[in-house]
This record gives structure tokens, sequence and C-alpha cells, in this order.
């Protein structure tokens, strides 16, 4: 759907990184068939391109690895020329590998944390000056911060980094009157377990986790793009907090 000229996010301007697939895809769809202004990151020319007609011709999808510097920098002046100044910002790129701990090689670790802590961090560093007072960012955290999963060890250090960024970029952003928070989704439907393991094994952990979740389930991308959006325009007197969309998981 093409961007409307009415709607609840009517002339806002959001930028989400790894905005190509999964909830950062259904986030700039809620937020874009709500009125707003989309400029969307991701890696791969063709999920950019498929993305961004998804969204309509309001979207802008930019080419951008969230782990290179220089990727960063040239988004950063990208937005600036297209947008002037935005709204809100939701920094979501981010990667999983599933390696058991004694498996994990030098190679995944730099990996895991470039792409998951780092970029995030300069990310939100270099389109700081570019948010308008009043702003919210977003970092995309994981209960795997709290919860000890196997497999992952890796990827919930580099979550859970971020989890601490979220209160100390709340804090430094504060003067700025810019809030900062994080959403911290559970297990979701958004097909990632499909591209990254064997499909029986992706099915077998499927299973398993929605049996260990309370609510039974996996969650929807919807279910987080609300949440965002929630934490992005609305939870005008929240900084520094955690949202879990999680059924529960990390917290009973």
């Amino acid at each position: 759907m093409e961007n409307s000229a009415v709607g609840k996010y009517a002339g806002k301007k959001v930028v989400i990184t790894g905005g190509s697939s999964g909830f950062g895809l259904e986030t700039a769809k809620l937020l874009a068939d709500e009125g707003a202004r989309v400029l969307i990151t991701g890696r791969n020319p063709a999920a950019l391109e498929a993305a961004r007609e998804r969204l309509g011709n309001g979207a802008i999808a930019v080419r951008s690895d969230a782990a290179s510097l220089e990727d960063i920098e040239a988004l950063a002046e990208r937005v600036k020329a297209e947008f002037g100044t935005i709204d809100a910002l939701f920094a979501n790129a981010g990667v999983t590998r599933f390696v058991p701990f004694e498996s994990v090689t030098e190679e995944v670790y730099d990996e895991l944390l470039a792409i998951n802590a780092k970029g995030p961090y300069f990310t939100v560093q270099k389109l700081a000056p570019l948010l308008n007072e009043g702003s919210g960012v977003v970092l995309t955290t994981s209960v795997a911060n709290v919860l000890g999963i196997p497999m992952i060890s890796a990827y919930a250090a580099s979550k859970a980094a971020l989890r601490s960024m979220t209160r100390s970029l709340a804090r430094e952003l504060l003067p700025r009157k810019i809030r900062v928070n994080a959403v911290s989704p559970g297990p979701i439907e958004t097909g990632i377990l499909d591209r990254s393991m064997p499909k029986e094994a992706a099915e077998q952990t499927k299973a398993q986790m929605s049996q260990g979740n309370p609510m039974l389930r996996f969650g929807e991308p919807l279910e987080v793009a609300k949440t965002v959006a929630f934490l992005a325009f609305d939870a005008t007197y929240t900084t520094g907090a955690e949202f879990p969309v999680d059924g529960g998981a990390s917290q009973i």
C-alpha cells in the first residue's frame, strides 16, 4: 500500500535497519500504511527491492551493511538528503548463528558482535544528530540475553550488550529529549530458523520452542511491530526500558 496522506503516523519520518524482512519489514509496513515515510536498509538487493515494492512508492530502500562504519556513515548522509530530520529510528539489523559453545570460532563471534552490537551502536551515533526532539529510538534485543539458551551463546552476548546500550544511550540522549528503548522478542515466526537450519532440525526446534513457551506458540511479526511503534511514538514517559514480546517466556 502506498503511503497515505492521512493516518496515525502521517508526516512522520522513520529509519528501520534490517527492514527488508521479518518484523523490520512488518514494522515498516505498519507505519507506512498509517502515513509515515519510511527508509529501510538491508544487505540483500533482491529482498530490499521486494520489500520496497510491498511498501509502496513512498518507501526508500538502501543497501547498507550494519557492520560497516563506512556504510553507516553513508546511510546517515542518505537519510539527511532524503528526510532532513527523522522522528524515529528502529535499529533492528541483526543475525543469528546456531553453534555449540565448543565450536564457536573467532570469525563467528566477531560477525555476531559486529552486526548485532557494534552496528546498532554506531547507527544510533551517526543518526542521532538527525533525530528531532521527542524522537524515539528502538533497539532489538532478545529473550536470549536473560534465558541462557544453548547454541546461541555469542548471539546472546551481543543482545545483552544491546540491553546495556539501551540504558546508557537513553541517559546520554536525555538532554535532547530523545527516548531510547528496546523490544525483546521471544520466538517469532519470521522464517529465520528455516533459513539458518536444515528443515528437519528447524521443525524440531520450533516444536520444542512452542512447547516450552507459556503461551504454547510462536509470536507473529505484527505483534513485535505494534510494540515497536508504541515505543517509538506513544511511550512518551518511558526510556531505557526493555519490552518483552515473548509469550511470557522471560517473565513467568
